[in-house]
């Protein structure tokens, strides 16, 4: 049998080995780099970036992956269907366009640079109208709704789509990146996200409106972009459709054959791409649209691969994602080459072999880890080993000699199955040991209510914050001099504790009614609690992107979670000595953690929540016992933990929301339990949140305009809520009378007794400047309304 085995990756990770992207990016926002500087940055790392998967041995090099901020944004310019609500004029620079529907435009407080207005008033009739023409009820400079990218921690920018919506083929990046690819000698698979998955990812504010109606329109800018992508000599277009992974409605999934038969006129040839879901009742129409390829999930969809091989027509390329693009374990290669084997042989020596989805959600590479646990590092892989991992099962695949490398990887699989560090008989017997009513307060939550009123006697309306403030240079500083060994244990606590007691001051001159200590001591809200944590790992240079500039370094999860000792209490009881106000103890929530780290994938991951809710809890019973009111225990992940699928639905929501109820179910009735949840569409499961029973949720609500909030209020949510009044993802500052009508939306919906006023997120990533602007406008916009209600 002659064999045919190629390798490729459906996308790589844009931010660089250290970060690069993201120092140009923030470094153009504040004005101190030009446009031509920050592309001269993009050139340089795509560049790189090829030339490693080339060196690697892949058949092509992906290009149309890279983005300044988000992939999804890119195609809203590709496509030329900005929303006509941001005014802009004919002349604004493509690159300003693209920063002010990710960041807003108008009251910048940091010097970012982007308010690209059409006549620079932002009050004009002009702007007026085109926001009541694109249904957008907020300000015409908003930024756009940011959600989670399907199950991952990553986020996009949401497309506005409306009726007056129109496209026009804007494609001379991709076109120019696809020219600097080949120019590297490169052969080229470019890659889309395709028609109905991008209209899919969308939003419409006008009730009613269906936006698969587009389609007909979208397809010739889609047609023509092939067609130029052709010209070219594209090798491939790799096109992402992974909405075949959901439970799609009849006319989404009959819309799939006319839609390909259309592009397949083109005559270039189209890899049609799913990832993170098994196909399912989708499998059948996956496999005979007519496209020249599919790429499907080896990993989360490995029971289908038997089935897809089959009713894929054999003139057609089969591409199995068997390396796992969303977890950093090192592969298993004898398991990985044990499934292709007679995949190999179905499909008569022809297989494409590639990672599961984008490398976009692991690092760059952990060739850097030098002060990793030997023993862990031999465990894991990232972006770049994983591509030597898909070389390897394809040289072995073709017969070479690779005896040695692949013994290597059995050791380090044997070795991570036989190390006494991953289970800890303790922590088992506890999780055996756990009583039934674990998981429930001791009286309901309108005793509860009762009780926590009485204790905490504040005002209607109260107003607080998420959590964090601004991280500043000398908070930065600090906490890298305190790792370098520059500052010493009691140096460093002083430095925190003054960022504590400047917080404390700020908030209390703002009239805050529920104070936060800010958490500067804090580096991320996952890690910090990791760090603590037996059972984790930390790298040094694992990052991986959220959103735009904003880069995460998930921990790892190698073994049983446990908690030695307190994590936060005495931050917290300081904080609380500085005010006679309520400080809120501020803690990560079970799922979250699971979610926001690579977890260990060889047990379940309810087990593993379990263990993390029964360390959350031990501290939500250390903090009571100091004397703190209200505890907060952040879950912006439980919505982002749904499978794809609804049918799997029950199970997740089951385990995961009894997690947060052990995690608060050391809480006295006086002890108030808040949690926060963000960037998610949060309708479809209100039941279940509701099952989490906090005495009180705030929740991102203001770039949707508080369409969020409706559900709520139409399931009558039975606690006490706090709706986001503004963006802190934006630099934008908006005054009160923007705050006061959100509120107002939110308390025909929500009873005022039950509302609290906050902003939709933590403001670390934020200056001090425009954090206390906007919390100064924040709270007049409390008062106003407790002045209506007293009227």
């Amino acid at each position: 049998m002659t064999k045919n085995i190629q390798i490729h990756i459906p996308g790589f990770p844009r931010i660089g080995a250290k970060r690069e992207l993201k120092q140009a990016l923030e470094s153009h926002w504040r004005g101190e780099t030009t446009a031509e500087a920050l592309e001269h940055t993009g050139r340089e790392l795509r560049a790189r970036h090829w030339a490693l998967q080339r060196d690697a041995g892949l058949d092509f090099v992906t290009v149309g992956d890279f983005a300044f901020y988000d992939q999804v944004a890119n195609h809203i310019q590709l496509f030329g269907c900005e929303p006509a609500r941001f005014g802009f004029a004919p002349a604004t620079p493509p690159l300003q366009r693209y920063f002010a529907m990710a960041r807003g435009v108008g009251n910048s407080a940091d010097g970012d640079g982007t308010t690209p207005t059409a006549c620079g008033n932002p009050a004009c009739a002009e702007h007026a109208g085109q926001a009541e023409q694109s249904g957008h009820e907020g300000h015409h400079g908003a930024a756009l709704e940011m959600t989670k990218w399907f199950d991952t921690n990553y986020h996009y920018l949401v497309p506005e789509f409306s009726p007056l919506t129109r496209f026009a083929l804007a494609g001379e990046r991709l076109l120019a990146e696809v020219a600097e690819a080949q120019a590297l000698g490169h052969a080229v698979k470019a890659v889309l996200l395709g028609p109905l998955t991008f209209l899919w990812l969308g939003k419409s504010k006008r009730a009613g409106f269906d936006r698969l109606s587009l389609l007909q329109q979208l397809l010739p800018v889609y047609g023509a972009l092939l067609d130029q992508l052709k010209t070219l000599g594209v090798a491939w277009v790799q096109i992402d459709e992974p909405i075949l992974g959901l439970d799609l409605p009849g006319a989404w999934r009959s819309a799939f054959d006319p839609t390909y038969w259309q592009l397949n006129q083109v005559g270039v040839p189209l890899l049609l791409a799913t990832y993170f879901s098994p196909l399912e009742e989708n499998l059948s129409l996956a496999c005979r649209l007519p496209v020249a390829g599919l790429h499907v999930d080896g990993v989360r969809a490995a029971h289908e691969l038997t089935s897809i091989a089959d009713w894929l027509p054999h003139h057609k390329v089969l591409s199995v994602g068997i390396v796992d693009g969303r977890n950093i374990w090192r592969s298993d290669l004898d398991a990985a080459l044990a499934a292709l084997a007679p995949l190999l042989a179905k499909r008569g020596g022809k297989l494409w072999l590639a990672t599961s989805c984008s490398l976009l959600h692991v690092p760059f590479s952990l060739a850097g880890e030098d002060q990793l646990d030997a023993e862990v590092r031999g465990w894991l892989a990232g972006a770049t080993e994983k591509l030597a991992e898909l070389a390897l099962l394809q040289q072995t695949l073709a017969g070479a000699d690779t005896a040695a490398a692949l013994q290597q990887s059995r050791d380090a699989i044997a070795g991570r199955r036989a190390s006494g560090r991953v289970h800890n008989a303790a922590v088992a017997a506890r999780l055996a040991a756990l009583p039934a009513d674990a998981d429930r307060r001791a009286a309901p939550f309108a005793a509860r209510q009762a009780a926590q009123r009485e204790r905490l006697r504040l005002p209607l309306f109260p107003t607080t914050t998420i959590g964090s403030f601004p991280q500043t240079a000398a908070i930065r500083a600090a906490r890298a001099g305190f790792k370098r060994g520059e500052l010493d244990a009691g140096q460093y606590r002083g430095a925190m504790q003054a960022e504590i007691a400047d917080a404390v001051q700020r908030q209390e001159a703002l009239g805050l009614d529920v104070l936060v200590h800010g958490e500067a001591e804090r580096n991320d809200m996952v890690e910090y609690f990791g760090e603590q944590l037996d059972g984790f790992v930390f790298t040094r240079y694992g990052w991986v992107q959220s959103y735009g500039s904003r880069c995460v370094k998930p921990p790892v999860i190698f073994g049983d979670v446990a908690r030695p000792r307190a994590m936060t209490v005495d931050w917290t009881v300081h904080a609380q000595s500085l005010t006679a106000r309520p400080m809120k103890g501020m803690l990560t929530g079970p799922i979250t953690i699971l979610q926001w780290s690579f977890v260990r994938d060889d047990q379940p991951r309810a087990r593993t929540a379990l263990q993390l809710a029964l360390a959350i809890r031990d501290e939500v019973a250390d903090l009571q016992q100091a004397g703190i009111a209200i505890i907060q225990i952040d879950e912006p992940a439980v919505r982002e933990g749904l499978p794809l699928r609804r049918g799997r639905w029950d199970e997740y929501l089951g385990w995961a929301t009894r997690a947060f109820r052990v995690a608060a179910g050391a809480a006295a009735d006086t002890t108030q339990i808040h949690t926060h949840m963000c960037y998610a569409e949060f309708n479809d499961i209100l039941p279940q949140i509701a099952a989490m029973d906090a005495d009180v949720i705030t929740i991102e609500t203001s770039r949707s305009d508080m369409e969020l909030l409706a559900g709520f209020g139409q399931f009558r949510y039975p606690n006490e809520i706090g709706p986001g009044v503004y963006d802190i993802h934006s630099p934008r500052v908006p005054d009160a009378a923007e705050m006061v009508r959100l509120l107002r939306k939110a308390s025909a919906v929500i009873p005022a007794g039950n509302l609290w006023v906050n902003p939709d997120c933590g403001l670390k990533t934020r200056g001090w400047a425009e954090t206390e602007a906007a919390l100064r406008q924040m709270v007049a916009a409390a008062h106003q309304l407790r002045a209506e209600q007293a009227a």
